[in-house]
């Protein structure tokens, strides 16, 4: 597996020890999400991934959903964040039974995943990396894998735990 962390090279996007980006999009149905509304409430684990209904993402989602319990054991929000449309999302939340907020970065298109240095301009996609950020808005931990490069859901249960 190909992952990239900060401790390997810079990785793209707020450092970590910096304020995350704010934002508001729409989720899965059709509900505005800002990042903000969980400052001082909720430590957020932000996942991009590129492609809805895609075979690593769809067994990615699938794995927090499976283990979204472990996650709010932390009191925390999972975001996942893609730059499919709305409509897609739902239809895949709905598939494969994802009872967490599927965020759309669809228009403009690209927009968050380009504020946290993980969108791909060449292919119109988020790439597969993840942030955690406290309860304060600060980035605390990152990793980005390649894109045919499933996530290590561990890993971000491991580093929310050092949080709580």
């Amino acid at each position: 597996m190909s992952s990239l962390n900060e401790a390997d090279v810079p990785a793209p996007g707020p450092a970590v020890g910096s304020a995350a980006p704010d934002f508001t999009l729409r989720d899965q149905f059709g509900q505005d999400v800002t990042l903000s509304s969980f400052v001082g409430r909720k430590a957020v684990a932000l996942v991009f991934f590129p492609w809805a209904f895609s075979n690593v993402c769809t067994s990615e989602m699938a794995g927090i959903r499976d283990r979204l319990d472990e996650f709010l054991t932390f009191d925390t929000e999972v975001l996942a964040i893609s730059t499919d449309p709305t409509y897609s999302l739902r239809v895949f939340a709905d598939t494969d039974g994802l009872n967490f907020p599927l965020l759309s970065d669809f228009w403009p298109h690209g927009h968050v995943a380009s504020s946290y240095g993980v969108f791909d301009g060449e292919l119109g996609v988020a790439r597969r990396s993840s942030f955690v950020i406290d309860r304060d808005g600060i980035v605390r931990w990152s990793v980005h894998n390649e894109l045919p490069d499933a996530r290590d859901l561990g890993d971000h249960l491991a580093h929310l735990h050092h949080l709580a």
